[in-house]
């Protein structure tokens, strides 16, 4: 008889240091986000300055090592900074995270000590911005089929290809980049190499205008003989696509805090709605079909932050996190969507306008299903791991 393994209970009270990165991220985000946000949002435009001052605050290397000039917390003060955020703007919330988990995430964990001390203090303080290339426009989750190519020439590597849908393609200074040095499909055939704005033929490529995270900057990255030194490989060649499935392990978690932080903020804005709006003569919260919706809401989200803490949990002590970071991004991201699709229904015609919060939680909520593997990549994931 199979019998499930039951984990150790999670404390789920917040530590000191997780309350003091809520109310800093909250009392930033009433003077710094919230005035500014829907503008942010029709314009497309991701605000630099708004992120170096999260530098300042520490939230741009937040799982950094002090001696790189990071933070130097743990996933429990990672997610509580992300949902945060996302709490009040997505946008600002997935490029927080991306920065931290992708470019930065990869160069904590596989870079030489070399490599560390040249790009983690700059990244940590957001003195540069940080992206990571691994999707191209043809291949998507199948990401062992790319074709950016890296070419050996000497003591160089010429890459040629493209990567689509990058977080900061354009405004970043720095990206780590896996191009294919080796056969198509061969998971040891792709390297990660570590490539600077302004090496010549490197650039960025069409912006995407997109539903919903307008603040958040989602751009091509194009490569056209761009000839790098071997010194910018991180760890070793062939190992670009293990490290990146790696790294993903804990982008994962990155997402679900950020499907936590819309799902919530959702949930805080109808409570609101639905206790000051009035028909027939008492708030719409009386009724029972608002109510029950209410307690779907926030039983949903309570239950997210239980697999998305767990899979933290996990991080922190260093253990195989593969599956409850799939389970945690697949959940968490699928209640974002349904939480955010109620909060339009609870504002009713309000909710379908910009005037209101709801619509914005609504746009920018799909892309947690979508981004850093769509759901049925993350059953995927899930199905492999309980069927070995």
């Amino acid at each position: 008889m199979v019998t499930a393994e039951i984990s150790p209970t999670i404390n789920m009270e917040q530590t000191e240091n997780q309350k003091m990165i809520a109310e800093m991220i909250r009392d930033f985000g009433e003077r710094e986000i919230k005035p500014f946000m829907m503008d942010w949002d029709e314009k497309q435009e991701f605000p630099v300055e708004l992120f170096k001052k999260l530098g300042g605050l520490g939230l741009m290397g937040v799982l950094v090592p002090q001696e790189y000039g990071g933070a130097g917390f743990g996933y429990h003060e990672y997610v509580t900074a992300i949902l945060e955020l996302a709490r009040i703007d997505g946008s600002i919330g997935l490029s927080m995270a991306a920065h931290n988990s992708l470019c930065t995430g990869h160069i904590l964990q596989f870079a030489s000590e070399d490599q560390k001390q040249m790009y983690l203090p700059k990244l940590a303080t957001c003195e540069w911005i940080g992206a990571w290339g691994l999707t191209e426009p043809n291949t998507g989750s199948d990401a062992a089929n790319m074709r950016t190519v890296a070419k050996e020439d000497g003591d160089f590597f010429v890459l040629n290809g493209a990567k689509n849908f990058i977080t900061h393609g354009k405004s970043g200074n720095v990206a780590v980049v896996i191009a294919r040095t080796g056969e198509v499909g061969d998971s040891h055939g792709m390297t990660a190499f570590i490539i600077e704005k302004g090496t010549p033929g490197f650039s960025a490529g069409r912006k995407e205008n997109k539903l919903g995270m307008r603040a958040s900057e989602t751009t091509e990255l194009i490569f056209q003989d761009c000839k790098v030194p071997k010194a910018t490989v991180i760890g070793k060649v062939g190992d670009g696509f293990i490290q990146a499935m790696k790294v993903l392990d804990g982008g994962r978690i990155s997402i679900a805090a950020l499907s936590l932080g819309i799902a919530q903020g959702a949930l805080d804005v109808s409570i609101d709605y639905a206790k000051e709006r009035q028909q027939f003569n008492k708030p719409i919260a009386n009724y029972q079909g608002i109510s029950f919706k209410l307690a779907d809401m926030a039983t949903k989200l309570e239950a997210a932050k239980l697999l998305t803490f767990q899979a933290a949990d996990l991080k922190n002590k260093g253990k195989e996190v593969k599956k409850e970071s799939a389970m945690a991004k697949y959940y968490a991201s699928e209640v974002a969507v349904e939480n955010a699709t109620d909060a339009v229904q609870i504002f009713g015609g309000y909710g379908y306008t910009k005037d209101y919060p709801a619509e914005k939680y609504y746009r920018d909520s799909k892309l947690c299903t979508i981004g850093e593997g769509t759901s049925e990549i993350q059953k995927l994931v899930i199905s492999r791991a309980i069927l070995k």
